[in-house]
């Protein structure tokens, strides 16, 4: 029996199934240095522990910390941080980790893993759990009613696919929909961090209202710029966002600023 039950409002669904954690950890060798994000008990976290060289677990909620710590006492490969994972500094980490494999809290799951991908660059594969909803709005294709400014910004850092269906069950408490598991490879850079940034806001600003045209979502004084680059790079005035490939949103911020 454990002492203290999970929290709703820190998203906490703790992994209970063994076959579902062998399917999250899969990949995982002994030469990786891995990021656990929401380790809760640490259930996840042996199954790691066993496989890698290194287990970094990132847990905010003191009252299992305790509890955590007492699972993987007999593991001299995994360091546990007390720590809220969306202000963590992950640039202290030595040796850097290169995969992040987690069951991840669904109150931070978006958020975090757009902050990982901006800015861990050393982490060239993440594999985790979010909810079923999460994992379409990650991995939408452009045309899709899941497809958003997220899953541009999403998909023009990493390759993106939901790799496994995972039912309630498999969870204490269990939750009221499906999770997933997803899978992403990091890409090779095609723009820096502050051009990044750019592309980002300009990204942001397009999806603003979905029922606009993009011009019209876009500060006024920039939109004669705008439609020309949009014709540059082979779209009319009256396209959406939603219609617009991520790569798509790259060669229309190099248009704006004369960089083709």
């Amino acid at each position: 029996m454990y002492s203290n039950p999970p929290k709703k409002r820190l998203g906490q669904h703790f992994l209970k199934d063994p076959n579902t954690a062998r399917i999250v950890v899969e990949g995982v060798t002994g030469d990786d240095v891995v990021l656990e994000v929401g380790p809760g008990r640490g259930f996840l976290t042996t199954f790691l522990a066993e496989r890698a060289k290194l287990v970094y677990a990132i847990e905010l909620d003191p009252d299992v910390t305790a509890e955590l710590r007492r699972h993987v006492r007999s593991f001299d490969n995994v360091i546990v941080h007390e720590a809220d994972a969306l202000r963590f500094d992950y640039e202290s980490l030595r040796p850097a980790p290169n995969k992040l494999v987690a069951n991840l809290p669904y109150n931070v799951a978006s958020p975090l893993v757009l902050r990982l991908l901006e800015e861990v660059q050393g982490l060239h594969t993440l594999r985790f759990m979010v909810q079923l909803e999460v994992a379409r709005r990650m991995a939408a294709s452009r045309g899709t009613k899941d497809y958003g400014a997220y899953a541009v910004l999403v998909q023009l850092l990493a390759e993106v696919e939901i790799a496994h269906r995972v039912s309630p069950n498999v969870f204490d408490p269990p939750p009221r929909v499906y999770s997933a598991v997803v899978e992403m490879k990091r890409r090779r850079p095609s723009l820096r961090l502050d051009e990044f940034q750019v592309v980002k806001e300009l990204v942001l600003a397009a999806f603003k209202s979905r029922r606009k045209r993009l011009l019209n979502n876009l500060p006024g004084g920039s939109r004669p710029a705008a439609s020309r680059a949009l014709e540059f790079v082979g779209y009319g005035p009256g396209v959406r966002a939603e219609e617009l490939a991520p790569e798509d949103f790259v060669a229309l911020y190099r248009a704006l600023s004369g960089e083709t």
